[in-house]
């Protein structure tokens, strides 16, 4: 199931985009159901998708150390999709979740057809490097 595009404009990475592009990203997007615990993205593993938070919250830790707690709104996963293609920490469901998850070759879609929202993605992905 596709998340409905009016979703995604009260996420603060797509706030700014007009609706015929939110019909197009959201159609790049599955609504997933995650359960509390469970690993959506293990460090070091082959990541292939994008992930955006829609309810729910997730811990983030690197080599076993807590870095980040992420909620609605948040997103993760990009820098296996911009980077070496591997995790580089693990997330795990700290309550019930819905994502939108994004595979690889939309993701690339993205990047082509929206190149602003790709940049702004990317500068996540080497602030949050910095901070690993």
């Amino acid at each position: 199931m596709q998340p409905d595009p009016v979703r995604l404009k009260t996420v603060p990475l797509f706030s700014d985009l007009p609706d015929e592009d939110l019909h197009v990203i959201a159609s790049w997007f599955q609504v997933e159901e995650v359960s509390e615990g469970r690993r959506i993205a293990p460090e070091g593993a082959a990541g292939y998708q994008f992930y955006v938070i829609d309810q729910g919250t997730a811990d983030v830790t690197h080599d076993g150390i807590a870095v980040a707690s992420l909620g609605p709104g948040d997103h993760f996963g990009e820098m296996a999709m911009v980077g070496d293609g591997r995790r580089m920490a693990d997330v795990v469901a700290s309550s019930p979740m819905t994502i939108l998850a994004m595979f690889r070759t939309a993701f690339r879609e993205m990047e082509t057809g929206y190149p602003a929202l790709a940049a702004r993605i990317r500068a996540t992905a080497e602030e949050r490097l910095a901070d690993l």
